[in-house]
């Protein structure tokens, strides 16, 4: 983690922390911190350490946990820092007397997960394959199962074919989740109907840009959980459903031979129960039938589902 990168997510958690957000964020943050291995440089110019270490006294036991691993991780390394520092005139001594030996001591360093240069990491791997499993992501977040299977759910969709690092979608997907449930008022029903409904559509191949607006951040956690299911389609399926419907609009038009004829339906008109009618799918196929109607005595025509 650059300078710039380490500066975003200390600035992130002190505005968490301003706005008293939920514990399982500042974890998430503090977390991604841990993985960091700052210079007393960057220490001292970002304030990181300052941030943090305010962290240790937080009223929520395991945000005060982790807050103290980072800043003893953290001191650790300023102090390895400072002996390297001391060491190196000798390191660099031994490398020009010998630097063939000293290359072919060297072990071929291993393949990390997440490769890239500065702050532009991404994901090295299938990314139609992504899970949380897959990815060895802790989505334990909340100490509720059911909240933090959904985080699961969330970063398994999120992560679909995208090349964002493990850190950055399940950041996102602890904010999805805390939006929802604020949304939906707790573990209810629609909330877990939400959160299925939402994995289902960034699971859907023509619709990445959902994914990638989410993972940006063009699209709020507060929003797209809040989105109804024309809104959450991409624009191709809206297209495609709406050529379906017009197809099916004009087949159910066609005159029938015989029609049916109804003694429930009431003309608006004429008030006549003399009312012949056809059915038709002209939506999607999880939406309801459309029923046309015609009044045999008036000839008014009309239409519902």
């Amino acid at each position: 983690m650059d300078q710039r990168e380490l500066d975003s997510r200390v600035k992130a958690l002190h505005k968490a922390s301003q706005a008293n957000e939920p514990a399982a964020n500042l974890i998430t943050i503090l977390e991604m911190l841990k993985k960091a291995n700052p210079t007393e440089e960057m220490l001292r110019t970002t304030k990181a350490g300052i941030v943090v270490g305010k962290l240790r006294g937080n009223p929520t036991k395991e945000v005060a946990k982790v807050a103290t691993e980072v800043v003893s991780q953290w001191k650790k390394g300023v102090e390895a820092e400072k002996r390297a520092k001391g060491l190196k005139n000798v390191a660099a001594s031994a490398k020009s007397v010998s630097p063939a030996a000293s290359k072919a001591a060297s072990p071929a360093p291993p393949k990390p997960l997440v490769v890239g240069s500065g702050s532009k990491k991404h994901f090295e791997g299938d990314p139609e394959k992504r899970t949380y499993k897959a990815d060895r992501v802790d989505i334990h977040r909340t100490g509720v199962s059911v909240r933090d299977n959904c985080i699961g759910l969330l970063y398994n969709g999120l992560a679909y074919r995208s090349r964002e690092p493990p850190e950055s979608v399940v950041l996102r997907a602890v904010e999805v989740e805390s939006a929802a449930f604020k949304a939906y008022k707790g573990e209810t029903k629609e909330y877990k109907d939400k959160i299925r409904s939402l994995f289902q559509n960034l699971k859907v191949k023509t619709n990445a840009e959902l994914g990638r607006n989410v993972m940006s951040g063009a699209l709020a956690p507060d929003r797209f959980v809040v989105m109804s299911s024309k809104e959450l389609m991409s624009a191709q399926q809206r297209r495609e459903d709406a050529e379906l419907e017009i197809e099916n609009m004009k087949k159910a038009q066609v005159p029938m031979a015989e029609k049916s004829i109804s003694d429930s339906l009431e003309c608006g008109n004429c008030k006549k129960k003399m009312v012949s009618y056809t059915q038709a799918q002209t939506r999607s196929a999880d939406e309801p039938m459309t029923t046309f109607c015609e009044c045999m005595n008036c000839g008014k025509r009309w239409k519902f589902s």
